[in-house]
């Protein structure tokens, strides 16, 4: 044992007599944060030693002129300044809640200069608010309205509503559960709202209660004029813009088919055909003539009539072939 720890012990018989300087500061942390402990009074630049104590009984950190000495429970727990002889207690469990104390040994007297009553709570559990109808009319309407935890902590409250308001007219407004955590119904605005909550956190569960009378009955809200107005001019609109592109696809289909159609060119009888523009002059290659004139070729029998064979003498055949350069000679024009 140092002779820090000595002093720590020599003197622990008389704390019980010594008159705490400072009322209890309660400090609340959530589980698994850290709390920082700092001095609420100056410390003289000579002193023995400067210890804070955990329950008022262990040893936790001492300050001398020899070093630091920190308790073997909080070792890799516990930050420390030496410039202010604060301590950060660090990953706090709920066994952690205590009171811590900082004790000032001088030469002259010994005395309390810093008490924290630290509590280390867990955060609270959702919470689940549940609105049911009790009565109903054409104006308004009563609610029964519950607020309930996981832990089946629960309370009860009765509304009345119309379509804009609703007042908070009996049974329980909060309620402090087992564990330390508070459960309340409150109105905000037009909000019903059902919290649960401790010094270290808080959840809670709304509605609105606008129309509510309506939805709970089964009946819904009209709905709003305007909108089947808006619905209706968006709806004619969009059938006149069809009709519009409708008739301007078929004006455009009908002109695109006048430009394509090619009309014949007529002919005059007794008039030679229009010759194509541009002086040509020469006859296609490919265009065929006919040269018609007497049988030229073997006798062919054409009747036989008491053994009398003749050919008839006014037998016209025509040759049909391309066109050749030169023109037909003029006995075989007709």
């Amino acid at each position: 044992m140092g002779p820090v720890s000595l002093i720590f012990t020599v003197f622990l018989l008389d704390l019980c007599q010594i008159e705490e300087s400072r009322a209890v500061t309660p400090l609340f942390v959530q589980t698994g944060k850290d709390v920082l402990l700092e001095l609420q009074t100056d410390v003289p630049k000579k002193f023995i030693a400067l210890q804070w104590s955990f329950n008022g009984s262990a040893n936790l950190v001492s300050f001398s002129s020899e070093g630091v000495e920190i308790s073997d429970s909080f070792t890799g727990r516990v930050e420390v300044f030496d410039q202010s002889y604060s301590i950060k207690l660090k990953n706090l469990q709920k066994s952690d809640s205590a009171v811590y104390k900082a004790l000032l040994i001088t030469a002259e007297e010994t005395s309390f200069i810093t008490e924290h009553h630290v509590r280390v709570q867990d955060p609270v559990s959702p919470v689940t608010l549940t609105v049911n109808l009790l009565s109903n009319s054409s104006d308004s309407c009563n609610l029964t309205v519950s607020c309930s935890t996981q832990e089946l902590h629960h309370i009860n409250s009765t509304l009345t509503c119309d379509n804009k308001t609703c007042s908070q007219e009996g049974g329980e407004r909060s309620k402090v559960t087992t564990s330390g955590s508070t459960l309340s119904i409150y109105l905000v605005n037009d909000t019903i709202i059902c919290n649960h909550s401790n010094q270290v956190s808080w959840r809670k569960d709304n509605k609105t209660f606008e129309n509510v009378c309506l939805q709970l009955s089964g009946h819904t809200s009209p709905p709003n004029s305007l909108v089947i107005v808006i619905v209706i001019i968006l709806i004619l609109s969009l059938i006149i813009l069809g009709a519009v592109f409708a008739q301007r696809r078929k004006k455009t289909n009908e002109r695109q088919i006048e430009e394509n159609t090619v009309y014949a060119i007529p002919e005059v009888a007794g008039q030679p055909p229009q010759r194509p523009a541009g002086g040509a002059t020469d006859l296609s290659p490919s265009s065929t003539y006919c040269t018609v004139g007497p049988h030229t070729g073997p006798k062919r029998l054409i009747e036989e009539t008491n053994g009398a064979s003749a050919l008839s003498p006014t037998s016209t055949y025509c040759m049909v072939g391309p066109h050749t350069a030169d023109p037909p000679s003029p006995e075989g024009r007709l």
